[in-house]
Formats: structure tokens, C-alpha cells, sequence
């Protein structure tokens, strides 16, 4: 999870405005610091961490120009977050009129949107995704990357796009590619004399 310090840096250290979080999820020592750019029509960035663990729980970035809206929240703590939203009746995807937040995963993801919106620069929307290989895997997936012409990160978009397309629509090896991925990949043997 993205640390107190690195939210600071993001933020250039301007703080414009803070208060204790007022819900329990984050347990009685949530507090929350904000930064505006001044006329609240540009961007704001917020984090809510603890006063004496200095743990951060969630940071939120706010692109008012795009309408856009990301938040960060510590895995430790969704639960919590999710259960006390319910509990309060509270619609907790929603970040201003008509704008849901984008939760993100992954810190640098974060911190990279962050800083462009706060240069006010365009910035890639696409939501950065953690995945897990064993070596084997990796050497595995990169070689049929090479085999198709085409990046690493090419690759596995691809595979993940069939997989949420497949899950969606619930059909067996769905997808809106001519040459699916599919993960954990097989190995196929190769003919003699084709390749």
C-alpha cells in the first residue's frame, strides 16, 4: 500500500484542508488530510491513514477536469470498508454526481495517474492489474509472446480481456480475438515438418 510520505510527495506537500474520519472502519484513529488546487475545478487528492500507526487505509484521486475518480484502498481493510458502507446504506462506488470511483491495485498505477493529473496531462485510463506467474510460467507465456509477434504485456491484456469476456458472458473460451490465450497455457506439441 502506498505509504504516508509517498501520498505527500504526490500531493507536493500542500495540504489544504483535514479531520478525523468519521466512520469506524479504519478504527479510532482515522484521519483524513485533503488537497485542493485552489478552485476545486481541476483535481483534489485525499488520504485517510492512522495518526499513530501512520498506516494508510485509502487515498483517493480526484480528476474533475475528465470526470474521473481513482481510490487506492489497503487490502487489509475492504472488508471493513465494504461491511460499514451496508451497514450505513451508503453507495460507497460513487464518487461525486454521476462519477464512480475506479479502484485500483496497484500503487504505481496509482501514483503515476496521480502525478499527471496533477500537472494536469494526459494519462493512461487502462487500470494496471498485478498477476503472479512461477518462473516456469513467465519463461512459458514470454515465449509464446515472441511467437506471436508481440509484447509480454500485450499478451497478457489480451488473455485477461478473454477471461472477463468468458466470465461476462458465460460461454467456454469466448473471445473477440482470432487466437485466444488461454492461462494456464498447455503445451502444444508441434507436428514434424509444420511449424
Amino acid at each position: 500500500m502506498i505509504t504516508l510520505k509517498e501520498w505527500m510527495e504526490l500531493v507536493d506537500y500542500r495540504i489544504t484542508e483535514g479531520s478525523d474520519y468519521c466512520w469506524n472502519c479504519y478504527g479510532p484513529d482515522a484521519h483524513a488530510l485533503d488537497s485542493w488546487n485552489g478552485d476545486q475545478q481541476g483535481h483534489s487528492f485525499c488520504v485517510i491513514f492512522d495518526t499513530k500507526t501512520q498506516v494508510v487505509y485509502e487515498v483517493q484521486a480526484h480528476d474533475y477536469v475528465h470526470n474521473r475518480a481513482y481510490r487506492l484502498i489497503n487490502p487489509d481493510f475492504k472488508n471493513q470498508h465494504t461491511e460499514e458502507s451496508i451497514e450505513r446504506d451508503v453507495r460507497i462506488d460513487e464518487a461525486w454526481d454521476d462519477v464512480n470511483y475506479i479502484d485500483l491495485d496497484v500503487d504505481d498505477d496509482f501514483i503515476q495517474k496521480g502525478l499527471a493529473i496533477r500537472e494536469g496531462e494526459d494519462y493512461d485510463t487502462r487500470v494496471k492489474v498485478p498477476v503472479d506467474f512461477t518462473d516456469e510460467e513467465l519463461l512459458t507465456y514470454m515465449k509464446m509472446a515472441h511467437d506471436r509477434d508481440i509484447t509480454f504485456n500485450q499478451l497478457v491484456e489480451e488473455a485477461l480481456k478473454a477471461a472477463i469476456e468468458e466470465h461476462e458472458y458465460n460461454l467456454p473460451h469466448f473471445s473477440n480475438t482470432d487466437n485466444p490465450v488461454d492461462f494456464p497455457v498447455k503445451s502444444k506439441k508441434k507436428k514434424k515438418g509444420k511449424k
